[in-house]
């Protein structure tokens, strides 16, 4: 469930400023990284005396999310009242509280699975941690703008829920990067998704095409000519436009993509830029980059830097 108590803010208030807080295990990490992956400077529990200066001099474009929980070294309801009220009090700042709740039963189900000491109860039972932090939370349940249950939630679905209350933009916020490697110098780490590119035409057996890349127009008119690039191309950009809302309803904040090749030179390269100029096209915000020739250029500069050095 997910409650938004927002109030409404007089005008001129520029520095929106979310404050995060609930009990602990209720998933407040996760929600200060979904904050972080759609945008927002993110510090977690910085000390209250110096939340003021966040807000002090002229307000930044991008938004703050503040984690506050009771490790915090000056933590106690009352001062956490006073810092919202005196918050919401200069206008100068768009201040939101999001409370992460969470039933007790749950919490301590979670506490025991993962074997940690509870923070107001290192030396007792999770149980007795729980039920005094809920009970120090109370007030700053009720002073919340937003509140979300995260009893039921997957880490996926709280991130989702997070995104969409906090969204910066109405535009997606998913940030897709794609790379051509080869496949004798191993897969890149960290890809979500691999398409080999091997079965297409291979420019390198052209003399003409072998010392160019993927980005030369001849090598991509060689390549676009293999009868199955087409119906390949568009599988992949059809796929990919079907996965990348998914993957941001998912609460994912990064795709990465690679097309392999055998020399990461020709084919690789120009599928990656051909699909990274479709998504583009689409609205997805894409970057790109040709891992082979990267290694390349650097061996050159490197030798040029050598050969000057020893003279």
């Amino acid at each position: 469930m997910t409650l938004s108590a927002k109030m409404d803010r007089p005008p001129g208030q520029d520095q929106r400023l979310v404050l995060v807080s609930g009990p602990s295990g209720a998933g407040r990490s996760t929600a200060i990284h979904a904050l972080e992956d759609i945008g927002y400077e993110t510090i977690d529990n910085l000390p209250f005396s110096l939340i003021p200066r966040l807000v002090e001099g002229e307000p930044t474009a991008q938004p703050i999310a503040l984690g506050i929980d009771v490790r915090n070294r000056d933590f106690n309801a009352s001062n956490l009242i006073e810092l919202i009220d005196s918050l919401t009090r200069n206008p100068r700042v768009n201040l939101e509280v999001l409370y992460l709740d969470c039933l007790p039963n749950v919490l301590i189900r979670r506490y025991s699975e993962t074997r940690r000491r509870h923070p107001l109860a290192p030396d007792d039972s999770p149980e007795e941690g729980v039920m005094r932090e809920v009970d120090l939370l109370a007030p700053i349940r009720v002073r919340a703008d937003h509140l979300i249950d995260t009893s039921d939630l997957t880490v996926h679905q709280l991130k989702s829920e997070v995104t969409r209350w906090f969204a910066l933009a109405e535009s997606p916020s998913i940030s897709v990067s794609l790379q051509s490697f080869s496949y004798k110098r191993g897969l890149p780490r960290g890809l979500d998704m691999v398409f080999d590119c091997r079965f297409l035409r291979n420019p390198h057996w052209d003399p003409t095409l072998k010392p160019l890349d993927g980005r030369d127009s001849a090598v991509a008119d060689y390549v676009r000519s293999d009868p199955r690039f087409t119906g390949f191309a568009d599988r992949v950009t059809d796929l990919l436009t079907f996965l990348l809302p998914a993957q941001l309803e998912e609460g994912k904040a990064h795709l990465s993509i690679g097309f392999g090749c055998t020399g990461g030179q020709h084919r690789s390269v120009y599928m990656t830029e051909f699909v990274t100029d479709a998504l583009a096209e689409k609205g997805w915000s894409v970057s790109k980059r040709h891992r082979e020739l990267e290694r390349r250029a650097a061996t050159v500069v490197a030798g040029v830097e050598n050969r000057g050095s020893s003279r």
